[in-house]
């Protein structure tokens, strides 16, 4: 799997392994992206990214990658964990990829309702 961000400045390709996919609806990733979050996650040997991300520390918790040029929101890693998110937004089509579960719903914003019947963790 292959994506960029707008300008193309950022590109990355992660292993097909990186199967995981999940919404997020957490408060931060709403207001960074503009609504709900979509992610895949990917260990440090299954994703290659080139480019100059910048790293923004958006929490104590994790930080979050974007391109310095056109501001796209494209990764999120954990300050304990190896494993990195990618936006599955920025994947170039066919993905392979469908959602598992929303996460962080507790925090999802009151002007949508979930209706997948996807596994929803709060």
């Amino acid at each position: 799997m292959k994506g960029s961000c707008n300008c193309g400045a950022i590109h990355f390709s992660v292993a097909p392994e990186a199967n995981r996919a999940v919404a997020c609806h957490c408060t931060k990733c709403r207001k960074q992206s503009g609504h709900v979050w979509a992610s895949g996650q990917a260990a440090p040997d299954q994703i290659s990214i080139t480019g100059d991300v910048t790293w923004y520390k958006s929490s104590e918790k994790a930080k979050r990658g974007f391109c310095p040029t056109c501001g796209c929101f494209l990764f999120w890693q954990a300050h304990d964990e190896d494993a990195i998110s990618f936006a599955l937004g920025a994947l170039q089509n066919p993905t392979g990829l469908a959602l598992q579960e929303h996460i962080f719903v507790a925090d999802k914003g009151d002007y949508y309702d979930i209706n997948d019947g996807l596994p929803q963790k709060d």
